[in-house]
């Protein structure tokens, strides 16, 4: 069996390491090797003559070798000459690999393939950083291409993580088998390359670089004990109350307040009353003898991230779309100050701290005064071309139903607003959606009513959202969905018969675990990611 046939849709190891190194040995190198291959790896890469040839004789894998050396620009170059290639080869390589980079080009690396192919009679492994390299690399005679050296090299220095797209790239540009190696740090991203279309990978400072393991867990750990002691200032902008505090790293509130909005008063009246919060923050931090290490705001309406301008805002608060809220709190204050719409805060909140940590797939609905929308999508805020995405309030479940604040109708804000849910419990009389919660869990008859009404609703809406994003989980907070154990179960019920494929997806539904504090909470976990 030829040696592409060996490494065929296996993990190859690079057992290298570094001058100084603890493991700085042929032997050593021979041991990791040899627990490589206990642990199910198909082949190995080695720089150098004496590692090679420990190698090949611990294990009897096919070794790919190359070997290192400074050039005249001080900088390595891998494989540089058709003697250090033969020495490989007589050292027991299977393969030698070279860089086929433009700079490794300039040092005659494709007549160097052609070489190695003709005098030694080994496979040619071309390292490369990007396509153009990759297709003169296989006209050179190149039998295999490797994604090695991206982000390595000066056009290429942009990249700083692996990229799954560019092996699928590369399988579109070349006939040649391609490996994917570089910057491969987990078993998923190995798994990515391969369903990328490579033809096998190569792992090595994830495997075989044991201070290179430890400096990275050490790095967490003094990262995360670091983010313990850091203050946010978070605030949530409502149309009625605006509530403000200090919350640290870890999610917890250390001090809050509440102060009217005065939503109808103007751009520059709201832009100094988010300014002046802000600035109580920081006097209470200083208090604590603290400083707040940025600022999160969420707000009514619609904001974008990037830019930290209002996208869009209804009627309620008058000249408040387009207002540079980033900017202006951020020179009253001097602190870094990211904005984003509520709803999309206490879905950040909620994957940072609350029921959707270490979900990268979920929606949050916020059910209150009105209806508001999160949605992840692998891990990232889906925002939109406009910022205006994650709309959710008004995704239509009744055509041409009630009229809705945003002009539409039928839209499921409607229907779900607190002043709706608080009219379908009539003829009984609720002050508050807390109210009216405790009495549906009471079994009184028109709460009740009012609850399952609301489950009705939202299943229409969460049912097409399911269809359309497939989400692990669905977040419910806000006042209407705080301790409602009936309107989780009536809305469980309601997907369970409706959706389709109900048996083979993961959905589940779940409360908000950041309570009435969930837009607070997101705005700090905003500011602390900013």
């Amino acid at each position: 069996m030829g040696f592409a046939e060996r490494i065929r849709n296996g993990l190859l190891v690079s057992c290298q390491y570094s001058a100084g190194d603890a493991f700085e040995s042929p032997e050593s190198a021979a041991r990791f090797a040899k627990a490589a291959q206990d642990g199910g790896a198909c082949g190995i890469r080695a720089n150098g003559r004496a590692d090679i040839a420990a190698i090949a004789a611990a294990t009897g894998l096919p070794v790919i070798g190359i070997r290192k050396r400074k050039m005249e620009d001080g900088r390595i170059l891998i494989t540089p000459s058709l003697e250090e290639a033969r020495e490989l080869a007589e050292a027991g390589a299977a393969a030698v690999a070279l860089d086929c980079t433009r700079r490794g080009q300039s040092f005659g690396a494709l007549a160097r393939v052609a070489a190695i192919r003709k005098e030694l009679g080994v496979p040619v492994l071309a390292d490369i950083a990007t396509m153009e390299e990759a297709v003169a690399a296989e006209q050179a005679g190149a039998d295999m291409v490797l994604s090695t050296m991206r982000g390595y090299t000066l056009e290429t220095a942009a990249v700083k993580q692996f990229q799954p797209e560019f092996i699928a790239q590369l399988r579109r540009a070349v006939r040649a088998p391609v490996i994917a190696e570089g910057m491969i740090a987990s078993p998923s991203q190995a798994g990515e390359a391969m369903r990328a279309g490579a033809w096998a990978v190569i792992v090595g400072t994830a495997i075989t670089r044991p201070h290179e393991l430890t400096r990275g867990f050490v790095q967490c750990v003094q990262w995360a004990a670091g983010e313990k002691l850091r203050l946010f200032a978070a605030v949530d902008l409502g149309a009625t109350n605006t509530k403000f505090g200090l919350v640290d790293g870890e999610g917890q509130v250390i001090w809050s307040s509440v102060k009217a909005t005065p939503a109808k008063s103007g751009r520059e009246a709201l832009l100094d009353h988010l300014s002046d919060v802000v600035e109580r923050c920081q006097r209470e931090a200083q208090a604590l003898k603290r400083v707040p290490a940025a600022a999160g705001i969420a707000v009514s309406g619609w904001a974008d991230p990037a830019t930290g301008r209002i996208a869009f805002a209804t009627s309620a608060m008058p000249g408040w779309t387009g207002a540079a809220v980033a900017e202006f709190v951020g020179a009253s204050t001097g602190l870094p100050v990211i904005v984003e719409n509520d709803a999309r805060a206490a879905a950040a909140g909620e994957r940072a701290f609350g029921a959707a940590r270490q979900v990268r797939d979920f929606v949050c609905l916020t059910l209150g005064t009105g209806v508001g929308g999160g949605v992840f999508v692998n891990g990232r805020s889906v925002t939109g071309a406009a910022a205006l995405g994650s709309a959710i309030g008004h995704i239509v479940v009744q055509p041409d139903g009630e009229q809705c604040v945003c002009g539409s109708r039928g839209c499921l804000e409607a229907y779900v607003n607190l002043e709706a849910v608080l009219r379908s419990a009539m003829p009984e009389h609720y002050d508050s959606g807390r109210d009216l919660v405790s009495a549906a869990n009471q079994a009184r008859s028109g709460a009740v009513k009012a609850v399952e009404r609301m489950a009705a609703y939202l299943a229409i809406a969460c049912q097409s959202l399911i269809h359309v994003l497939d989400p692990e989980l669905i977040v419910l907070a806000g006042g209407l969905a705080q301790d409602n154990a009936l309107l989780l179960k009536t809305l469980q019920e309601r997907l369970d018969a409706t959706v389709f494929a109900r048996g083979q997806r993961r959905t589940r539904i779940a409360a908000s675990r950041l309570g009435y504090q969930a837009g607070l909470i997101g705005a700090a976990a905003l500011a602390r990611d900013c």
